[in-house]
């Protein structure tokens, strides 16, 4: 008799778990997987800072095109080195359905949290624009890149949640029939107790919607 109901008890309770965990469970880093899909160009801006080296791309699978974003960012550290924002993370879905979602981010600093992801109303990122903090001379406090602001295809602007030190530059040119499909970073290797700036510069990828499978890339 105590069988079925025992069953029955931990069929409810897994059933209860996969619902708590939903977005987790539909929310997948995709890495480098997908990095042989084709793109039509690549944005960029010129305020990015001087320091560390563009590092490995990473892309949106075939027909997934980035509808939001989250950003790693360390709070004021009130004296201490400061390095602000320390990574990207856009999040992929495919054209209207969110349902699936895949999120790529390259390589990212090491000190901060994530934020909560913040997402268009409706259609795909299509350009960027990034607050940076000039190079503070020898003995100041370099932040380097400290925000990023989207623009969807449906005309909303979102601005990260990071912090307010130095200013925007001009924004990029913005993804024609498609949208930002993904991302490079630069990047400032940890110097081990010395001045940190962390993420320095970043660069999108644009893919078309009508693109083939084999399309020459245009750069």
């Amino acid at each position: 008799i105590t069988t079925p109901i025992l069953f029955t008890a931990v069929a409810l309770l897994a059933m209860l778990s996969t619902g708590s965990c939903q977005e987790k469970i539909f929310l997948q880093r995709a890495g480098t997987a997908f990095n042989s899909r084709q793109h039509k160009s690549v944005l960029t801006v010129t305020n990015g800072e001087r320091f560390g080296n563009w590092t490995w791309p990473e892309m949106c699978p075939e027909n997934f095109f980035a509808v939001g974003f989250s950003l790693r960012v360390e709070s004021n550290q009130f004296g201490m080195d400061d390095t602000s924002l320390n990574g990207i993370r856009i999040i992929c879905a495919e054209d209207d359905s969110r349902n699936f979602q895949y999120y790529v981010e390259s390589h990212t600093g090491y000190f901060g949290e994530w934020s909560h992801p913040m997402y268009c109303p409706t259609g795909v990122l299509t350009s960027f624009q990034i607050r940076v903090e000039p190079h503070q001379g020898l003995f100041g406090d370099d932040t380097a890149m400290n925000n990023i602001k989207f623009r969807c295809s449906s005309n909303p602007t979102l601005e990260g949640p990071g912090m307010s030190w130095g200013d925007y530059g001009s924004w990029s040119e913005a993804c024609s029939d498609g949208g930002i499909c993904g991302i490079e970073t630069k990047m400032e290797d940890y110097q081990w107790g010395l001045d940190d700036s962390t993420l320095n510069d970043v660069r999108f990828h644009c893919c078309s919607k009508s693109q083939q499978v084999g399309e020459k890339v245009v750069y």
